[in-house]
């Protein structure tokens, strides 16, 4: 996952959740649940590269930022709860699936996790 249409595509496969461009700049583009209005997804180019931030829960904060160099604290967010990810391929695919499946549950609510199909991405 290397682009914002990638990560948005992810995002929007979760069970209602929808796009929102809160800044009035197209470079923020966000993935938000509908019941609750809260973002899960953050996308953005900042120093020429697209990022993401997603919510983690603090006990896998640090072991994410020590395990790929592209996992830094939250730009602009809450350091203890936000990792942002920049998308330069360093990640692979399947770790960001489950980052930002984490981030959902953690924003939606455990009625609204993800599926059981789901899980195992």
């Amino acid at each position: 996952m290397t682009t914002r249409e990638e990560a948005l595509a992810y995002g929007m496969s979760f069970r209602n959740a929808y796009t929102d461009r809160p800044f009035h700049d197209d470079n923020w583009v966000l993935v938000r649940c509908k019941k609750n209005k809260k973002a899960f997804l953050w996308t953005y180019e900042y120093e020429g590269q697209m990022r993401i931030n997603i919510k983690t829960d603090p006990e896998w904060r640090d072991f994410w930022r020590d395990a790929f160099p592209a996992v830094l604290p939250g730009y602009h967010q809450n350091k203890e709860h936000w990792n942002t990810v920049i998308l330069d391929g360093t990640v692979p695919d399947e770790t960001l699936k489950k980052m930002i499946a984490e981030s959902y549950e953690l924003v939606a609510g455990r009625k609204n996790s993800v599926p059981k199909t789901r899980r195992a991405e």
